[in-house]
């Protein structure tokens, strides 16, 4: 079987699975600028406010570590997919007090609040997610215009 014949007989349906898997998943869906406000309480102490620009399909993470110190002061993890109008997001974040994990579903412009301590108030996070590309989100970065930084730079992984 030569070169040409076995190209012509694995083409079609190379391109049936990629075509699957385009139709499958929206491409607003897999790549969706995301906006994340966070604020992260330990009993009821704002101890980090961090704001954060992400993707869809892409995890996030963020950590602060002070100058010369050997642990941060916290780490974020975020991983949200699109799904529909909705975005399933992981979160987990770890202190040198302790560690958290949570699962949701948010909707564009929607705000939670996540419990993740033993008990309600030890450790809680506030949650804000928004598309970038959306009026609401042009909106809040104009109140915003002007205050130093209220967005954060950090590495986002396949």
């Amino acid at each position: 079987m030569d070169r040409t014949s076995l190209l012509k007989r694995w083409l079609p349906g190379l391109a049936l699975v990629l075509l699957t898997f385009f139709v499958a998943t929206p491409a607003q869906a897999r790549s969706e600028p995301l906006y994340f406000a966070l604020e992260v309480r330990r009993d009821g102490r704002l101890i980090a406010q961090p704001k954060l620009l992400g993707q869809a399909g892409r995890t996030l993470r963020a950590e602060r570590r002070r100058p010369g110190a050997l642990s941060p002061d916290y780490r974020l993890v975020l991983t949200p997919r699109g799904e529909g109008d909705s975005f399933q997001l992981e979160l987990d974040l770890s202190l040198p007090e302790g560690e958290g994990h949570s699962q949701l579903a948010l909707l564009h412009g929607q705000e939670r609040k996540l419990q993740l301590g033993r008990v309600p108030g030890e450790l809680e996070v506030s949650l804000l997610l928004m598309k970038v590309d959306s009026p609401e989100f042009r909106a809040l970065m104009r109140l915003t215009e002007g205050t130093p930084g209220t967005v954060q730079s950090v590495s986002s992984s396949i």
